[in-house]
């Protein structure tokens, strides 16, 4: 357990024994490093430092990777140590952080549940919760795998496809923009630029800068023009959300939500096409699609590293001394590839994985972020069973991010397309259900439309063909 230490027992900032000199200097979690082979790294870093490491986050930005589970479970629950507030970081106190660095996106801090601690986190956590949950399930079900068939339907007929380009990046947003309001032809815009900040490019400042502008014009229509949607919904909360705060999780939930659901989606079907016992597990019926999400979350969690925790005052954690205002990162894959927490076959079996954080900044959307994903798995092996690898797998590339474990591309080849299932009727959009005691949330009676069921059907598929259709280039 962390407890504070007596001021003398710490050592004072640039002390050797506060970097860890005697194991070396502060490894780089930036550049290729981090993206060739992090578990490499990671497990380096363990032997060399223990569960606590002194990293660099940018040439001469120093912080501290938790490796370890316990001391990642420590660090997420004890907000009188480790504040979510990054106004207490030393660094750009002490003016060592560039007007124009790359980390500014993800460490800024900002009027939401991310950057707070206490009653006024609970307040707007308890607002985003409640305000994702009033999604209906089977609506989301339906409306992926429509826009999923469709996307697959608009690749052509030469057998060819990068389902990272072409499906992972482009599926969340087809179904996040309906879900948030947004214009649909916004989709292939907002890839890019949140693609920008959080890889922490060289476009990241303005990317940024750009992104909240679309969201601030989204933010003024739904307030003054209230629909059936997330924004709507999150305005009119009993919280009573200001228009800044409104706004800055929106970015929370199309980051987040949206940046997860691509790379757990990219994840496992790299794991499928080069991982033999993965996948004849999961084809042959002894292990269901949940199941092969939970273990990808294990082995290659979507988020690898995440900022972060500001100790509030000198501390020790994991044998390192911490020093008041030193930013920690949470080392989610690092923790999850913990030796202290593996059974024999180095995989847990359970949800015990940390991918989602810990304590009571734990992500509130994990349920809509997985079951898009399931969807979008089922309808592409349902449609394309023969998907195989079209490059040898070493050839396949990671995004330099300090913070996702996203591949740059995964081509494929296939042979012919499986007919897609039966559309299912078409049911009003982002109707929230009506409250019943069942843990599902299936629209009553009371919410349809007057439309026949084969005019809903057509117009759906049509509206989903198009837009994959003019998302393509078509």
């Amino acid at each position: 357990m962390t407890t504070p230490q007596p001021e003398a027992a710490v050592p004072p900032p640039g002390c050797p024994m506060h970097r860890g000199a005697a194991a070396g200097p502060a490894a780089q979690l930036y550049g290729p490093s981090v993206a060739d082979d992090p578990h490499g790294l990671y497990a380096r870093l363990r032997e060399q430092h223990g569960p606590v490491a002194p990293i660099e986050l940018e040439p001469g930005v120093e912080a501290w990777l938790v490796l370890g589970y316990a001391e990642l479970l420590e660090l997420t629950r004890n907000e009188a140590l480790f504040s979510k507030d990054s106004r207490r970081w030393r660094v750009p106190a002490e003016g060592r952080l560039k007007p124009d660095s790359r980390l500014l996106p993800m460490t800024s801090w900002r009027p939401t549940l991310l950057s707070l601690d206490g009653a006024e986190h609970q307040r707007l956590r308890g607002a985003v919760a409640q305000t994702l949950g009033r999604i209906d399930q089977r609506q989301l079900r339906e409306t992926t795998e429509a826009a999923a068939n469709a996307l697959i339907d608009s690749w052509g007929p030469d057998g060819t496809a990068d389902l990272i380009a072409q499906y992972a990046r482009r599926l969340p947003l087809l179904v996040f923009t309906q879900l948030l309001g947004l214009p649909a032809e916004t989709g292939p815009h907002l890839i890019e630029l949140i693609s920008h900040f959080v890889d922490s490019s060289e476009k990241s400042i303005r990317a940024n800068a750009e992104f909240q502008s679309i969201l601030t014009d989204l933010v003024r229509r739904s307030r003054a023009e209230p629909g059936a949607d997330l924004t709507s919904w999150l305005l009119a909360h009993k919280a009573q959300l200001t228009d800044e705060e409104a706004l800055h999780h929106l970015v929370v939930i199309l980051v987040a939500g949206n940046e997860t659901t691509i790379n757990w989606t990219g994840n496992t079907l790299r794991l499928l096409l080069t991982d033999r016992r993965f996948r004849s597990t999961l084809t042959g019926g002894r292990l269901t699609v949940a199941d092969a999400l939970e273990e990808v979350l294990w082995r290659d969690p979507p988020t690898q590293n995440f900022p972060g925790r500001w100790a509030t005052g000198d501390t020790v954690l994991g044998g390192q001394y911490i020093s008041a205002g030193d930013m920690l990162v949470l080392g989610l894959a690092g923790a999850n590839a913990d030796p202290a927490v593996h059974a024999g076959d180095g995989i847990a079996g359970n949800r015990a994985h940390l991918a989602w954080g810990a304590g009571r900044h734990v992500c509130p959307a994990q349920q809509p972020a997985r079951l898009i994903v399931e969807t979008a798995l089922e309808t592409l092996l349902h449609r394309l069973p023969d998907l195989q690898l079209a490059v040898p797998a070493h050839e396949l590339t990671w995004r330099q991010s300090p913070w996702s474990r996203a591949l740059v591309s995964l081509p494929v080849l296939y042979s012919a397309f499986t007919p897609p299932r039966s559309p299912a009727p078409e049911r009003p959009s982002w109707t929230p259900p009506t409250p019943s005691p069942r843990s599902d949330s299936t629209p009553s009676e009371g919410t349809s439309t007057g439309r026949t069921a084969d005019s809903g059907r057509q117009a759906l598929r049509s509206w989903w063909n198009s837009l994959a259709g003019w998302w393509s280039g078509r």
